[in-house]
């Protein structure tokens, strides 16, 4: 990496699906060169349609307006499908709770399926109305765009194009949609609406949220604002990702302000996309180089081993 980054690289992803061999090859290259640079990139042109997105933060916010004891009826104590109150999730190795409050989609799919026996349910609450259209079809529009930014990134560490997507097919992904409300009066002084982190899984796709506050850890130790357009994503590598990867694409800590401004909601929708349960989480023969870092792993036990580092499995 020559380059000096001063923001975080904006990509077309259309430059990739639908770009000539010269466009296709200058995104893999500035995919891989962001990735190693912030861990970050931002993504336009990512065929999600804007009305779509709209929409879903519009029903985000109705749902979280609804009364807490009809939110709780949603709550499982593991996280994984449903409803999370206020306070209960926490950064690995912190001990103040973050400021916010979330529910969590997972991958739909017939009773019969063989995923039955490896994901939960989801639960689809009876408003507002239109919530399980929405977001289902929502999901499906960022894991297209997801598993397009895994073919563009394997090229970059020398495995066949299909390589991830075949990883992340069936995968245990989640769509979370976040609420951070106004910070409470008697909040705990050292909690913020998320604290300093990385993601678990191999990429997140973020929409970018209603509401500043979102800020990276670059390579020089500073926080840096990451801001963009409201029809753009955001994507950042996560810790399964830098485990195949050796490192040599980190996962980029990163965290959610409170607001300096005046302290009103903030909305966010994040994509964790996740490998199959069963899926190895094993260094890449390409980034091997002196020898891998960490040991083998399935990508559900280490799913799991972070679960219980953030609060959210027993």
């Amino acid at each position: 990496m020559t380059r000096k980054f001063t923001r975080v690289p904006e990509l077309s992803l259309k430059a990739f699906t639908h770009g000539d061999a010269k466009k296709r090859a200058e995104f893999i290259d500035a995919l891989m060169e962001g990735f190693q640079y912030f861990g970050f990139i931002i993504l336009k042109d990512h065929g999600v349609s804007t009305e779509l997105l709209a929409r879903a933060y519009k029903l985000s916010a109705e749902f979280f307006a609804l009364p807490e004891t009809e939110k709780m009826k949603f709550y499982r104590k593991d996280g994984q499908r449903g409803y999370t109150p206020f306070g209960r999730e926490h950064a690995k190795n912190s001990h103040f709770p973050d400021l916010k409050e979330f529910w969590h989609v997972g991958r739909e799919f017939a009773p019969d399926s063989p995923l039955a026996a490896l994901y939960p349910p989801n639960f689809w609450p009876d408003r507002p109305v239109g919530f399980h259209a929405t977001f289902t079809a929502l999901y499906d529009a960022l894991e297209e765009a997801g598993l397009s930014m895994l073919d563009a990134l394997a090229p970059s560490l020398g495995v066949p194009e299909d390589f991830f997507r075949k990883m992340a097919t069936g995968g245990n992904s989640i769509l979370r949609l976040l609420h951070y409300p106004p910070i409470p009066a008697d909040a705990d002084p050292h909690s913020i609406r998320a604290a300093a982190h990385e993601d678990i899984n191999l990429i997140t796709i973020l929409v970018a949220a209603a509401g500043a506050g979102l800020e990276l850890l670059d390579r020089d130790g500073e926080w840096l604002p990451v801001e963009t357009d409201p029809e753009n994503l955001i994507v950042d590598a996560g810790d399964m990702l830098a485990r195949i990867a050796n490192d040599i694409i980190p996962a980029t800590t990163h965290r959610v302000v409170n607001p300096k401004g005046p302290n009103v909601s903030r909305y966010s929708m994040p994509f964790f996309m996740h490998p199959r349960a069963d899926a190895l989480l094993t260094c890449l023969d390409s980034c091997r180089g002196a020898g891998a870092k960490y040991p083998d792993i399935t990508a559900n036990d280490f799913l799991q081993e972070r679960l219980r580092e953030i609060g959210l499995a027993g």
